[in-house]
């Protein structure tokens, strides 16, 4: 058995991710490239170090379940679910294509490795309080991950399942925020603020982690942490940068739904590629 992926090499999936990425969307012509890259270290982190799973047997009973709640950055786990095996990673460059497994939102059925269809913004924390309690009611070990937008907190069902996931006692449970402070409209505070969201989150019932969402040590050490909880739910709150590892992409809400065009994707391809070992 293989000893698991250091940091170094686990910042090398994530930059391969982001390849992956930039090159998926780019062949579909559209996508949401920008919030990918920024979460593309906390997958990396989860399916080659946290995640109980098994990509050969993507129905495992035992398995850790993952939820993208932030359904429109799809491509990210795509990138994610083929570099550790779950489907040839030549599949990535049907993203979005007619007759293609990789729906532009994630699509429970349609490939392996996707536990829940999501797209729907403020949904996915529900599910995975579902998700959670059901193996608590079951007597199971498995951990439920969810990541979040942060544009998406301001949908007021995430707050009532923060709130029942608490009352449960729900602490195989855990959510990310990816703390980009952009959406679709511009900057998140400027949209509808959420500061201070740490507050927010403690005020629900949850234990809150905040870290550097681009900092593979403390993404791992947060999860490890979190799974110390006896009792309740832990956030962690990754700061992070849109676009994160291409320049011009870099905190430019410009790509947060824009594929992009020939000379971009040069460009971005170059950065990304200078360093991939």
């Amino acid at each position: 058995m293989s000893e698991p992926p250091g940091i170094e090499e686990l910042q090398n999936i994530a930059n391969k991710m982001r390849l992956d990425v930039i090159e998926m969307t780019t062949a579909a012509g559209s996508g949401h490239p920008g919030g990918s890259l920024s979460a593309a270290d906390l997958m990396a982190v989860l399916y080659f170090r946290v995640l109980h799973h098994a990509p050969d047997q993507p129905e495992m009973p035992d398995r850790d379940r993952f939820v993208l709640s932030k359904g429109h950055t799809a491509p990210v786990l795509y990138a994610a679910l083929a570099e550790s095996g779950y489907f040839p990673k030549e599949e990535l460059l049907t993203l979005r294509k007619l007759g293609s497994r990789l729906q532009g939102h994630p699509a429970r059925g349609h490939l392996p490795g996707i536990e829940v269809s999501t797209g729907s913004l403020g949904q996915g924390l529900s599910m995975a309080c579902g998700i959670a309690l059901a193996g608590k009611m079951d007597s199971k070990d498995y951990y439920t991950y969810c990541l979040l937008g942060d544009g998406e907190l301001q949908e007021g069902q995430n707050w009532e399942a923060a709130m029942f996931a608490h009352h449960r006692g729900l602490n195989h449970l855990i959510a990310f925020v990816d703390r980009n402070r952009l959406q679709i409209s511009g900057n998140t505070e400027e949209v509808m603020s959420m500061d201070p969201l740490p507050e927010k989150w403690h005020a629900f019932g949850w234990n809150v982690i905040i870290i550097d969402g681009h900092n593979i040590r403390q993404i791992l050490e947060a999860c490890a942490k979190a799974k110390e909880s006896r009792k309740n739910p832990t956030v962690i709150i990754m700061n992070t940068v849109k676009g994160k590892g291409v320049s011009f992409m870099e905190n430019n809400p410009d790509f947060h739904g824009r594929a992009c065009n020939p000379d971009e994707y040069q460009a971005a391809v170059a950065e990304l590629k200078a360093v991939i070992r």
